[in-house]
């Protein structure tokens, strides 16, 4: 997360940052947002950015608070908006517009890939632990973001904890799939916040080496896909930044990274 004023960021400049063209999707490093002729091995699926809405005690809801004031809100609508429109013009999935629902929201089951931003704080509803765990063993994935340090690790081992006792969390090897499914990557990019990288370093609150973790459902599937250390929603959401270049290599990594996590979760 980082909230900068919108007076330092022009974010109508976000030709600026398109710097070329190349001819295939697989380019090798993680240049700034290359984009090519969109593959079509991925016709026929359908994809939508579902943002869910949770309660944390570090900012409990009031009537006079408004929802970008909670984490579960940080970078939207940008965030969303920005990979949406990645992966619509690099791959042929038929992407959706971006939504935002709750666990208990009957529509939940419509979506098969769910976001949750800033876990280091969240606190599931006894109701929420039941229905996150049928959804996941039925096939959905969730993907945890823009969390860090040991702190915010322990409150999100807790959490999941809840809702899968038995079940171990896993460090993703770099040969696991995740990472050839679409863009070919040596492992897993640390892409720091806009914040800490306007301070010279690409970690915060302790944690130092970005980390992409899972749990598996019986099948050996990630179902859980736990992005520790890194910032990627900051990296989609700043990415038409201008005044930024030095941080066009971390959105690269943080778009390359996380149509791949998308990829994977569709086709496996």
């Amino acid at each position: 997360m980082t909230r900068v004023s919108p007076l330092r960021i022009p974010l109508a400049a976000a030709a600026g940052l398109m710097l070329w063209l190349v001819a295939s999707v697989l380019v090798p490093a993680a240049d700034a947002q290359v984009v090519g002729a969109p593959d079509s091995r991925f016709a026929g699926l359908q994809w939508t950015f579902a943002r869910i809405r949770y309660y944390a005690p570090s900012a409990p809801p009031s009537r006079f608070s408004a929802p970008e004031d909670e984490p579960w809100f940080i970078d939207a609508p940008a965030a969303e908006q920005n990979l949406s429109r990645r992966i619509r013009t690099v791959t042929s999935i038929q992407v959706n517009d971006p939504v935002v629902i709750t666990l208990e929201d009957p529509n939940l089951w419509l979506y098969p890939w769910i976001y949750i931003v800033e876990p280091g704080t969240m606190r599931l509803k006894d109701a929420e632990v039941p229905i996150l765990r049928e959804f996941l063993l039925r096939g959905g994935t969730l993907t945890f973001d823009d969390f860090h340090g040991p702190l915010e690790w322990a409150n999100l081992e807790g959490e999941m904890q809840r809702v899968f006792p038995d079940r171990k969390i896993v460090d993703l090897p770099s040969n696991h799939p995740i990472f050839n499914c679409f863009y070919q990557l040596d492992g897993f990019p640390q892409t720091p916040g806009l914040g800490s990288f306007l301070q010279g370093r690409t970690w915060e609150k302790g944690g130092y080496v970005g980390t992409l973790r899972a749990i598996e459902d019986d099948r050996g599937r990630a179902m859980v896909l736990i992005n520790w250390n890194v910032d990627m929603g900051d990296g989609w959401e700043w990415s038409n930044a201008a005044e930024f270049p030095g941080y066009v290599k971390f959105t690269a990594q943080a778009y390359r990274m996380q149509i791949n996590e998308v990829i994977y979760s569709l086709t496996h």
